[in-house]
């Protein structure tokens, strides 16, 4: 099996396809299952990497580092499979990771998508504000509302108990999981000099679109999509629109 030994824990990750590599790294909800609407689309053109976070998945946790490790862990995977460098497609939680590793390790980043997330980036008070009545108004709503849109939820329902299944297998969920990323100011994610997209849902209601758009504005030289009909899991609720946005920029970043 596809393990890597960190410490006491075990990574899972897999490799498809050939080209320039890409990092798929889910969500809190995710794991590596759950990105099978692109990996076919990206493995076309990428050797494409994906990897269940720790404690996510087929990856333990033993020492219960959790967000805490994500960083050091993306190193340690990029170094097991010998890729110097690779785009970085990080979905909510995993942007968390996925910044902190930019910030330290720019020259081993080709292109970074922060896909429905703003992890890892200091707000400033106004944005910090709009997160925290996020926060709140999404205490009246069920797990699965956090994570998709409206649009979504109606239209299809089976898809959206496939995606409770594939959170299932995982130890950590959102209340449960440990650890914390280190705070990067915009400023410093921009100075990386780091080719980087902001998708997010229109229905958007995790990281409400004007918070992730103030961010954007912030993160100088970055890009923002908007994709009509989603919430908080393009990928999955629009994995065709994700995928020609994703695979369009990264070429243009090559």
């Amino acid at each position: 099996m596809p393990f890597i030994e960190a410490g006491n824990s075990r990574l899972y990750h897999e490799v498809h396809g050939e080209g320039p590599p890409v990092v798929l790294m889910h969500g809190v909800g995710g794991n590596h299952a759950g990105w099978f609407n692109q990996v076919p689309a990206f493995a076309r053109r990428h050797r494409t990497v994906v990897i269940d976070q720790r404690g996510f998945g087929l990856s333990t946790d033993a020492e219960g580092l959790g967000r805490s490790a994500m960083a050091d862990d993306l190193a340690l995977v990029l170094d097991h499979l010998g890729i110097e460098r690779a785009a970085i497609v990080a979905q909510s939680m995993s942007g968390g990771a996925a910044v902190n590793f930019a910030c330290r390790h720019p020259g081993r980043v080709s292109a970074l998508v922060m896909a429905d997330t703003a992890q890892g980036i200091a707000l400033s008070p106004d944005l910090a504000a709009i997160q925290a009545e996020a926060m709140k108004a999404g205490e009246a709503l069920t797990p699965i509302e956090r994570v998709f849109g409206p649009s979504f939820l109606a239209a299809e329902p089976s898809l959206a108990f496939l995606y409770r299944q594939i959170s299932g297998f995982n130890r950590y969920n959102a209340r449960s999981i440990t650890g914390a990323f280190p705070l990067n100011a915009p400023e410093a994610l921009a100075a990386t000099g780091i080719p980087i997209l902001f998708l997010a849902g229109a229905e958007e209601r995790r990281f409400p679109v004007p918070l992730l758009r103030g961010v954007q504005a912030q993160v100088a030289g970055s890009r923002f999509v908007l994709i009509e009909r989603a919430g908080h899991s393009v990928y999955f609720e629009r994995p065709d629109a994700f995928n020609e946005v994703v695979l369009g920029f990264l070429a243009e970043a090559a």
